[in-house]
């Protein structure tokens, strides 16, 4: 598989081994980062998985970037095989009582009861987490509920919203602005950070949304 890696700032290097959103590639992904962070590199403190890519933190004043690049690239981590972590899945229960449910439902041509049904009716894979600590782009959303983000973000969502955007969905883990189409609620913490597994979430998970 062909791949690139750049510097992200002074402290950080990126491998990007494509520039398609498939479960495939996130596996890939998934797999290539457990096995960076299991060689333990000096210097070296995170691996952090996304879409098509990884990042690798590390203190420049331990490794230098040539020297990191290096190390990287002896692990031989492109042409050797190692399957990815076995997948957790997850059951959030949620109320489909989000302020946008009807908006979404009209745009869509569907009634409130068939948009919910189409979204609590498959496992949707966890292909990143970011925006804020714990927010996990959960996809793919059915075809027939994606609507690109509202034209004007709000300014606060409250933690827990379940909402839809593009091709994705997720759950707000804290408040923050967001330009989701809010169709539920949870009452499930997706990020603690006093927790040892700060964010119940991780990289090639599967998640099910519960009508409750």
């Amino acid at each position: 598989m062909t791949w690139r890696i750049s510097p992200l700032g002074d402290s950080a290097a990126t491998i990007t081994f494509g520039d398609e959103i498939t479960e495939e590639l996130n596996d890939r992904v998934v797999a290539e980062a457990l096995r960076i962070s299991s060689a333990r590199l000096a210097g070296v403190y995170d691996v952090v998985p996304a879409y098509a890519s990884l990042t690798v933190h590390y203190d420049p004043c331990r490794i230098l970037y040539t020297d990191l690049v290096s190390r990287l690239s002896a692990l031989d981590t492109l042409t050797v095989e190692m399957p990815a972590r076995p997948a957790a899945h997850h059951e959030i229960p949620v109320r489909y009582d989000g302020e946008d449910l009807d908006e979404v439902a009209a745009r869509c041509s569907l009634t409130t009861s068939e948009v919910i049904a189409i979204h609590a009716g498959r496992d949707y894979r966890v292909f990143v987490i970011g925006f804020v600590p714990g927010f996990a782009y959960l996809g793919p959303l059915d075809s027939r509920l994606v609507l690109p983000r509202r034209d004007a973000p709000r300014k606060r969502v409250p933690a827990g919203s379940v909402a839809i955007a593009e091709a994705q969905t997720g759950v707000y883990p804290s408040e923050t602005p967001g330009g989701w189409h809010l169709i539920g609620t949870t009452d499930v913490k997706m990020f603690d950070p006093r927790a040892k597994r700060p964010s119940i979430l991780s990289v090639g998970d599967r998640v099910r949304f519960v009508k409750s």
